[in-house]
């Protein structure tokens, strides 16, 4: 394979059991898919096989052979999942059978939108035989993706027209768009197994980003981590694989007893487990029953088959034909996917295909409520006409409200690092706003407006009770808006500020109407507060008895208070003592003096006072992680 030939692209073989599938590929590649000795004895293919096509310009393609008897339908959906385009293979013996109908149905409904016909065995035909079998196929493929593409009649024992099918393969890599190489790798397993001297290999096809020797990856759903310690692409060593390619894949730090056929190898730190997805569902017109909410059906998504139910949001059932529909699939067990990614339904017993869709929104979870079922039907129906990951993080900052960085780039599958570039393109439409902190915090307009509202209800609440301030302080407006990181909330006022809204000075925010009043008065209350408190010493006054000293109104005395505990100039205690700063800390000072370890009686003797007025000091420092309660003792916190 020459360097710089090999195109990211899967052909995947279809078509009912014994109809030269194997043979063709063999014809084609010089490659026999059929590895396994149960294969070759039954002269039928059971599993995947995997060849790399040479065209005649020297670009190379993957080819999967899935297998077609009805009973092994897993396998070649776990195969199809991955293709680009189709190589469908109806023999000139037989013509169209029931499982050509059903693997051209599971295509579609895995979103292959494109391919070509091969009419193999013409050798064992009479002359004109293979023409009437391709009238018939044309008229089989009429309105479906295959309609108007290349039907070729050849033989794979004489060689006939194999040149032209070639011919047409590489057309076919022509009009098809390789997958984009952006995005996390995701890699479904589809064979795993050890070699002398390396340890474990899977194969698969990579389905989104790009595989690197030396990455650190996670295998899913068992959360295994291990690392990539090499890479090959049909048989040769590369330092990179592709999405649309098929991979190899050596893994260190994982035993092939751990894998199975379903896991997927991840970009570590991105992905995680799922048992509830958004999804559209379409069934199949020739179904025989509709599909009932709650009903038990086997999924088939990447390469793993499990038992699920589907959780229908808008009616009871489902008619045969029904085309994307917005849907839940609650699994009986851990599964991973990503977004876009395709899946295939069939009833649980017997086994016949129902129908297939689209991953649309990996993390979800089941509503209550018929409310809660029409916004998640309406959720699923803008989810599916995304495009980008740029619309994807859209829709979940509009849906979400406010989410950080790290929450983002979980829910829209994608590294921190690249979902921080995401998000500077989305900034730049005005679709979502961003907030700076300890970790970027993005906005909704519609949340952001619902903040600033709240923001000026709560600054006009702050001015009345607190009118001598200049403002309120930003940690106290993260208090009230419940936002823990005062960065974030700095950066909120800052956007308010820039827009007119308030007034931000310092780490204080107001009104751009407010007019603190003359501070004299409060200062003066202050003072005298702060001398009173001093005076009682370790008997702290309660607020009822500092009110009658400074001969203060209920309404004013609660404004002078409100803003001493804004400024932490002083602590309210359980039975309402006043605890001014200045006594919080000779208090800590007499704590340390007195050792590691204190008692009540020891604090009760150093300060001269009693247990009614030094518990409740106690409790507020037990409270504020200054000492610890350790049966009768207190531990006292080491001086920074």
């Amino acid at each position: 394979m020459s360097e710089g030939k090999e195109v990211s692209l899967v052909i995947g073989t279809a078509g009912h059991i014994d109809h030269g599938k194997t043979t063709l590929i063999s014809a084609l590649t010089g490659v026999d898919c059929d590895r396994l000795l149960e294969e070759k004895k039954r002269g039928i293919t059971i599993e995947l096989g995997f060849a790399p096509l040479s065209l005649d310009d020297g670009r190379v393609v993957s080819v999967i052979d899935v297998p077609g008897h009805e009973r092994f339908i897993r396998q070649m959906v776990a195969g199809a999942g991955g293709v680009d385009a189709v190589l469908l293979v109806v023999a000139a013996d037989e013509s169209v059978m029931p499982q050509t109908r059903e693997h051209l149905a599971i295509l579609e409904l895995l979103g292959v939108r494109d391919g070509l016909v091969a009419i193999t065995k013409t050798d064992r035909v009479e002359p004109g035989m293979a023409e009437l079998v391709e009238e018939d196929v044309r008229d089989f493929i009429k309105g479906t993706f295959l309609e108007g593409k290349a039907v070729t009649s050849v033989s794979a024992v004489t060689g006939e027209n194999l040149g032209t099918l070639k011919k047409e393969l590489a057309v076919l890599v022509n009009r098809v768009r390789p997958r984009p190489r952006t995005g996390a790798l995701f890699l479904p397993i589809d064979r795993a197994f050890p070699i002398s001297g390396f340890g474990t290999v899977i194969t698969g096809t990579a389905y989104r980003g790009i595989a690197r020797v030396g990455d650190e990856v996670e295998i899913f759903p068992s959360a295994l981590q291990g690392r990539i310690r090499s890479l090959q692409v049909h048989a040769q060593s590369v330092d990179e694989a592709y999405a649309g390619q098929r991979v190899a894949a050596n893994l260190s730090n994982i035993s092939v007893d751990q894998l199975e056929r379903g896991d997927v190898v991840c970009h570590r730190g991105v992905y995680r487990t799922t048992r509830c997805f958004d999804a559209t569902l379409t069934l199949l017109p020739t179904i025989a029953e509709p599909l009932r909410h709650w009903q038990r059906v086997r999924l088939y998504v990447g390469t793993s088959d499990v038992l699920a139910r589907v959780a229908l949001l808008r009616s009871r059932q489902l008619e045969p034909g029904t085309e994307d529909e917005p849907v839940q699939l609650i699994t009986e067990e851990d599964v991973i996917c990503t977004a876009d990614e395709r899946f295939i339904i069939r009833f649980y017993s017997p086994l016949i295909t129902l129908g297939g869709g689209r991953v649309l929104f990996p993390y979800s979870h089941k509503p209550r409520g018929s409310a809660a079922r029409n916004a998640a039907a309406q959720r699923i129906l803008k989810q599916s006409v995304v495009k980008s990951p740029e619309e994807r993080l859209q829709l979940w900052v509009e849906e979400s409200g406010m989410t950080d960085l790290v929450q983002s780039a979980a829910a829209v599958q994608e590294t921190p690092a690249d979902l921080a570039a995401i998000a500077a393109r989305v900034l730049k439409t005005g679709a979502i706003l961003e907030l700076k902190g300890d970790k970027p915090v993005y906005l909704s307009q519609e949340r952001f407006v619902q903040l600033q509202a709240t923001t000026l209800d709560e600054l006009a609440q702050y001015h009345a009770s607190f009118s001598s301030e200049s403002g309120m302080p930003l940690d106290e407006l993260a208090r009230r808006l419940k936002m823990t990181d005062v960065k974030t909330v700095r950066s909120l006022a800052t956007l308010l500020a820039d827009r007119g809204s308030v007034v931000l000075e310092e780490n204080r925010v107001r009104k751009p109407d407010f007019v603190p009043k003359d501070e004299g008065e409060f200062r003066k209350n202050r003072d005298a507060l702060l001398v009173f408190c001093r005076k009682r010493g370790w008997q702290p006054p309660t607020l009822d008895e500092a009110r009658s000293v400074l001969k203060m109104n209920t309404k004013s005395f609660a404004a002078l208070i409100q803003g001493l505990r804004a400024s932490r100039a002083l602590a309210i205690l359980p039975g309402e003592y006043v605890l001014t700063l200045e006594m919080e800390e000779r208090m800590l000072d007499i704590l340390r003096d007195l050792g590691s370890e204190v008692t009540l009686a020891a604090v009760r003797d150093a300060t001269q006072s009693s247990r009614k007025y030094i518990l409740p000091v106690l409790e507020y420092f037990d409270s504020k992680g200054l000492t610890r309660r350790v049966g009768d003792v207190r531990v006292v916190r080491a001086k920074p």
